[in-house]
């Protein structure tokens, strides 16, 4: 019987902006929206969403392991911070095995930033009325 190489599937979000990564056996490529992860612009969100690589480099995780990222939505910073949480998931499960998630790396990603993890919840405030934002308003010079 052959062996079934397996391939996980995880997301992420940040205010509007989607990611979606594919981890599965491979080179060790690492691809968002069919490009390489190297050649991303600007260098801050290249170097924001490679930090789960990094780390899991140094605990000798990413090895022969190619991960896929389409993701939509958002603006650049928002798409790179959902790229860092389904990645950092995509392996964690991906590494777990039988029993479904990897501890020691969880636990790692946990130590060094919960986002990794953890989408965060934050959304933008609506405008409201009487004023040009959601806190801003006209003053009143009659009190």
């Amino acid at each position: 019987m052959a062996k079934k190489k397996k391939s996980v599937e995880s997301s992420g979000k940040r205010k509007t902006a989607v990611a979606r990564a594919t981890v599965k056996p491979g080179k060790g490529r690492v691809r968002v929206n069919q490009s390489p992860i190297e050649i991303m612009q600007p260098s801050l969100s290249r170097r924001k969403a490679m930090e789960p690589l990094v780390i899991a480099d140094a605990m000798n995780r990413l090895a022969k392991v190619d991960i896929n990222v389409v993701t939509h939505g958002g603006g650049i910073m928002g798409q790179s911070d959902a790229i860092r949480t389904a990645i950092a998931r995509g392996l964690v499960l991906y590494n777990g095995g039988a029993e479904g998630h990897d501890t020691e790396l969880r636990d790692e990603y946990l130590r060094f930033d919960r986002s990794l993890l953890v989408n965060d919840p934050r959304r933008k405030e609506p405008k409201h009325q009487l004023g040009r934002g959601a806190r801003r308003k006209k003053q009143k010079s009659y009190r």
